[in-house]
């Protein structure tokens, strides 16, 4: 430890995470701005994600899907869905969506064009004049139809539907309309959002609209801001937490952890650091608490460093191939075990051997299932990323 470095152990960690992810009931939230609020980001890969987050930390779940498109599609749109973080879409408070844009997008934006440009010469598609033409056409039929589909705005503008090969010859070869890869770009560019799904909340086929307009932010004061908020939900981070779930280089971590002046403090890890006046101990709730939080849920993918709340041992059940976790059941600030949706409705759910939860636990858990249950209803969600345990659970 170093001087003057105060400890935070796993205990109290956990307890940063009840209260602070709104997880422990006596500070579950009552409307879905208040979750984004205090996580921050909404994973928003699986569109389900969202929904299931949310509901999870509401005191009373059974507005969850009103309420929640009430906040990402009414007239006032307080949340709204868009490329964040590491390239992934994510649902910010819109007051967050300039400081997003400008510490993260502008980068993996320039990345993107500089590729779709490059990939359409390869394949000797038109040249860039044509693509700023098509982008011009797109975003002008966009602000004339308010929302649309890929399809729709090819109507209004074929050349959407033109076709290239990419990566040719190449193991992963593959076929690209205009439509795919612009829209991305224009995405992760700030220009356009994701609007309201053709389907059910757990559809994935989303209309496009224009984005809100929002400032134009200094880059490094961006980094800050945002660095501030996810240490104010989250911390204590390491530097690898920070890098993982930013994607920014290690020096503009550190740069943006000395424009706000956080503050070191030592951690089974290492050392972690926290935001100024953030040292206090942090009390646990009263009450131990269980949670049955969706794959991909923002306080399950929060860290990189994860064995403070999930055991080594536990992960290859409840992550795909590709480090995406599954549904979690949670105690008291751990994950032991996971859960799913049968094909009939039924929520089930299976603590992994040696988690060593008792009857209490048990209970709370099942309680927590059912609340799942009654809230979703009718409806069948099925993780986009399927888990080994998920499979298992569901068979």
């Amino acid at each position: 430890m170093g001087d003057g470095e105060r400890y935070i152990g796993v205990a109290e960690r956990r307890a940063r995470l009840a209260l602070r992810q709104r997880l422990a009931p006596a500070v579950r939230a009552v409307r879905p701005e208040e979750v984004a609020d205090a996580l921050v980001a909404l994973h928003g890969t699986d569109p389900a994600t969202v929904y299931l987050a949310v509901g999870a930390r509401l005191a009373d779940p059974s507005g969850t899907v009103p309420e929640t498109d009430r906040a990402l599609y009414g007239e006032d749109r307080t949340l709204v869905r868009m490329h964040g973080m590491r390239h992934t879409v994510f649902v910010f408070p819109a007051e967050l969506t300039a400081v997003v844009h400008a510490s993260t997008g502008l980068a993996v934006a320039a990345r993107e064009r500089a590729a779709l440009v490059k990939d359409m010469a390869k394949a000797g598609a038109p040249d860039v004049t044509w693509l700023k033409e098509v982008e011009e056409s797109t975003l002008a039929a966009l602000g004339r139809l308010g929302q649309a589909t890929a399809a729709e705005l090819a109507r209004e503008e074929p050349r959407l539907r033109e076709r290239f090969v990419y990566a040719a010859g190449k193991s992963y070869e593959g076929v690209h309309t205009v439509s795919t890869r612009l829209l991305r770009v224009l995405g992760v560019e700030g220009k356009v959002v994701r609007g309201r799904p053709l389907g059910s909340w757990t559809s994935s086929q989303f209309r496009w609209a224009l984005a809100p307009e929002h400032p134009q932010l200094d880059p490094a004061g961006a980094r800050a801001q945002l660095l501030r908020h996810w240490l104010t939900a989250c911390g204590p981070a390491t530097e690898a937490d920070l890098k993982w779930w930013t994607g920014w280089r290690v020096t503009e971590v550190r740069r943006a952890l000395a424009a706000i002046g956080a503050r070191a403090v030592s951690l089974d890890e290492g050392t972690g650091y926290v935001v100024e006046g953030d040292v206090d101990p942090v009390a646990a709730p009263e009450e131990p608490w269980a949670a049955l939080l969706p794959g991909l849920d923002p306080t399950a993918m929060g860290w990189r460093e994860r064995d403070w709340y999930l055991a080594p041992e536990l992960r290859p059940a409840l992550f795909d191939g590709s480090g995406n976790v599954g549904p979690t059941v949670w105690w008291d600030g751990r994950v032991v075990g996971g859960w799913a949706q049968r094909a009939d409705g039924e929520i089930v759910w299976r603590i992994l051997d040696g988690s060593g939860v008792g009857r209490d636990a048990e209970a709370a858990i099942a309680a927590e299932a059912e609340r799942l249950r009654r809230w979703v209803g009718d409806t069948r969600v099925t993780p986009r990323f399927r888990t080994p345990l998920e499979k298992a659970l569901v068979e």
